[in-house]
C-alpha cells in the first residue's frame, strides 16, 4: 500500500517518542486516535515493519499493540536523523522514589502492638464455641438429599 511520505513521518515520528502503538482493527477509521493519519495507513506501516523485525506485535479485544525492539529503534533513528541520546519513553529509566519500604525487621511481629495500640490480631483469651442462640441442627437420617433408602 502506498503511504504518503507526509503520512508515514508522523506514524514513524510518533511510534520513536512512544516506544508503542496502539491501532484498533477497524480498517475504515478516517482518523487514527494518537496520530492525525488514517488508521489503515497505521495497521498497514506497521505490519510492515512488523514483517522486517522492526516492531514486536500482540492482538488482544480488537486492538494491535506494537512494540518497538532494538532493531527498530536503530532504523528510525537513522530514518529521522536523530542522535543515540535520544531514546523512545519505554527505553527510559526511572528512578526509584526516595520512601523505604519497611525491611522485615522493621514490621510488627505477629500478636505486637502496631503504633495505635491496637493488636495484630485480636485475642480475647475466649474461644468461640458454635453457634449462638436456638440453633439446633438434627439429624433425621437418609443418604444425600433424597428420601431414606428403603
Amino acid at each position: 500500500m502506498l503511504i504518503p511520505t507526509e503520512n508515514r513521518k508522523k506514524i514513524m515520528q510518533y511510534l520513536f517518542q512512544e516506544g508503542v502503538m496502539v491501532a484498533k482493527k477497524d480498517f475504515n477509521a478516517p482518523k487514527h486516535q494518537d496520530v492525525d493519519v488514517p488508521n489503515l495507513h497505521v495497521i498497514k506501516l506497521l505490519q510492515s515493519f512488523e514483517s522486517k523485525g522492526l516492531v514486536n506485535v500482540r492482538f488482544s479485544w480488537q486492538y494491535y499493540y506494537y512494540f518497538l525492539n532494538d532493531a527498530g529503534i536503530e532504523y528510525l533513528r537513522k530514518y529521522l536523523h536523530l542522535p543515540v541520546e535520544i531514546v523512545p519513553r519505554t527505553h527510559i529509566k526511572t528512578a526509584k522514589a526516595p520512601g523505604v519500604r519497611p525491611g522485615r525487621e522493621e514490621r510488627p511481629q505477629r500478636g505486637e502492638r502496631r503504633e495505635g495500640g491496637e493488636y495484630r490480631r485480636r485475642n480475647d483469651g475466649e474461644k468461640k464455641e458454635g453457634a449462638t442462640g436456638d440453633f439446633r441442627p438434627e439429624f433425621r437420617g437418609g443418604v444425600g438429599r433424597g428420601a431414606p433408602r428403603a
